[in-house]
């Protein structure tokens, strides 16, 4: 007699892979409760393979917006849902795990940049989109890494402008438009792990490989690179060069999406920045974006919770700069 095994939808009589089962779980309730579920680049293979829509934080929300889906699963990080709230508020936004934070949307305090912008008069804020709803609600503009030049270059040359929380990507903008904006102290703890040594060496075994990073790295990190750009951009280069050789400096996750687009790219994640003697792991990860499992994903769509809200006065401020960067871009 064969051993009974659990399946998301009860019993069977043969074994089963349960990440398989888990996955036709999961569209299956996406089908029968009219969500969508959003899959940031920087998640697990499997859970790209069985979303919705794979992307950026801020293309993903937009995305589910313009669906006629009553829910949205983001799997990502906290202040993504948030965005997801912010431009879908009828909707019912599900995070697979709350405690999946940012160290970036972390490093900008609402209550701190309230007080940096009273001993700042006449200065304007602008915010990455990896901060929190009430970060946002504070700020006069909303930027991504792929348009931060674009809508920086809309303000007046000597226009007064803080620019946070990030401060490799302030720096970079500020490097690449003359600028002298105040650079908030922030950073991803990710990108903030690369380094140019780990670059030399790999670039010493490939030497005909390109160096692609992402705009949160470190500044001699990006003055090595021979691509800048957002997560979505390097993936769009080597999309249009599928033969190239590349050496990608941000979160490993990305190479997922690369391999199934352009399986003949040779591609050498950077690893993380380790002290002399420690055993460092092949790949840079983000371990908040880790915590996007497909049981939770498969959970929090059964059971419809945790939910994001975003307190409504919050929001109403925090839409805005938002709906001011998609006027400007």
């Amino acid at each position: 007699m064969l051993k009974k095994e659990w399946t998301v939808q009860g019993f069977i009589d043969e074994p089963a892979n349960m990440d398989e089962l888990l996955k036709h779980g999961i569209r299956r309730l996406c089908e029968e409760k009219n969500a969508v579920l959003l899959a940031h680049y920087y998640t697990t293979g499997d859970i790209q393979e069985v979303a919705d829509f794979i992307g950026d934080s801020l293309a993903l929300a937009r995305k589910a917006a313009q669906t006629d889906a009553k829910i949205i699963v983001m799997a990502g990080v906290h202040f993504m849902a948030e965005t997801c709230k912010l431009l879908s508020p009828e909707k019912l936004v599900l995070c697979p795990d709350l405690n999946a934070g940012c160290s970036l949307a972390d490093s900008c305090k609402a209550e701190d940049l309230k007080k940096y912008k009273e001993e700042h008069p006449g200065y304007k804020v602008v915010s990455y989109v990896n901060t929190t709803a009430a970060v946002k609600a504070l700020t006069d503009v909303v930027v991504t890494s792929g348009n931060a030049k674009q809508i920086v270059d809309t303000f007046p040359q000597d226009e007064k402008l803080i620019f946070g929380p990030d401060y490799n990507l302030g720096s970079y903008i500020n490097a690449i438009t003359g600028r002298e904006m105040l650079l908030w102290q922030g950073g991803c703890h990710v990108h903030e792990r690369f380094s140019v040594e780990a670059i030399v060496k790999l670039k010493q075994e490939h030497p005909q490989a390109l160096v692609l990073a992402h705009p949160e790295c470190k500044g001699p990190v990006l003055r090595v690179a021979d691509v800048v750009g957002s997560t979505a951009v390097l993936l769009k280069y080597v999309v249009e060069h599928p033969e190239g050789e590349y050496i990608v400096a941000t979160e490993a996750g990305i190479l997922h999406e690369m391999e199934r687009q352009c399986p003949q790219a040779q591609l050498y994640p950077v690893p993380p920045e380790v002290s002399e003697g420690a055993i460092g792991c092949h790949c840079n990860e983000c371990q908040y974006m880790k915590m996007n499992t497909l049981l939770k994903i498969y959970n929090c769509l059964k059971y419809e919770w945790p939910s994001v809200e975003v307190d409504p006065a919050i929001a109403r401020d925090a839409v805005k700069p938002i709906k001011r960067m998609l006027e400007l871009s």
